[in-house]
């Protein structure tokens, strides 16, 4: 019976799982070409003007919408190159890619996955409690630098967050290791080393894994107390049932 609905979860969602496993493959992939690209092209990105600077974090929305750049990767250039005057930038690009990825999963998904979910009632349960704490779910799968960022978009929107508060929260949660990593930036002195090996410093690797810690533990506890609720309100409805 399993396996019967993992061949019909594929054969309905073949698209959405399709872009689900290339969300979180390609930034692998686009990340080593980056690198290069960026190391020979230093001295077209030095001094960039206004225009310049806002092309350039256009383009970065729509290379993070589509996983072609990874977020962290986008913050290290940006405070490399640009310093504390292009900060404001990379935040607002954050968002923008938010909303491009949140938008084309939706055109992707079709609301296939979710229909699919409510086959199976303690699924559709899960996730409308999931839905129910949105800022939270949101926030601590923001501020983990392990989570792809287009791949959790990519979630959360067939989950069907609210898009207003899947913004404001992704943004903000987002803020702790942005600041982090565009400082390392800022700091570095040479493009190729900071590419490959960020040096996070102690104090760095701690609040990393810090953030890591927080997010997981909070993500399962949000996932717990959701199963939790399902299984009762199951639970419930049989006992009326008898």
């Amino acid at each position: 019976m399993a396996l019967n609905a993992l061949k019909e979860l594929y054969r309905e969602n073949r698209s959405t799982l399709v872009s689900l496993f290339l969300l979180i493959a390609v930034p692998v992939v686009a990340s080593s070409f980056l690198i290069y690209f960026f190391y020979e092209h230093q001295q077209a990105f030095m001094n960039l003007h206004f225009w310049q600077m806002l092309a350039f974090f256009m383009v970065a929305s729509f290379t993070m919408a589509f996983a072609l750049t990874p977020t962290t990767f986008v913050a290290l250039i940006s405070g490399f190159f640009l310093g504390w005057e292009g900060f404001p930038g990379v935040v607002v690009s954050y968002g923008i890619a938010a909303f491009i990825g949140y938008k084309v999963a939706q055109l992707i998904d079709h609301g296939r996955m979710t229909a699919f979910i409510n086959h199976f009632p303690k699924a559709a349960i899960v996730m409308e409690e999931l839905k129910n704490h949105s800022w939270e779910l949101i926030l601590l799968s923001r501020i983990s630098p392990v989570l792809p960022f287009a791949f959790m978009t990519f979630v959360l929107s067939i989950i069907k967050v609210p898009l207003k508060k899947f913004l404001i929260a992704s943004m903000a949660g987002m803020l702790p290791r942005t600041l982090f990593f565009f400082w390392v930036g800022t700091q570095a002195s040479d493009l190729l080393h900071l590419l490959q090996d960020p040096n996070e410093g102690v104090f760095g690797k701690v609040l990393l894994i810090g953030l890591v810690v927080v997010s997981l533990f909070g993500l399962y506890y949000l996932l717990n107390n959701a199963i939790k609720k399902a299984l009762k309100r199951s639970s419930d409805k049989n006992r009326k049932n008898i």
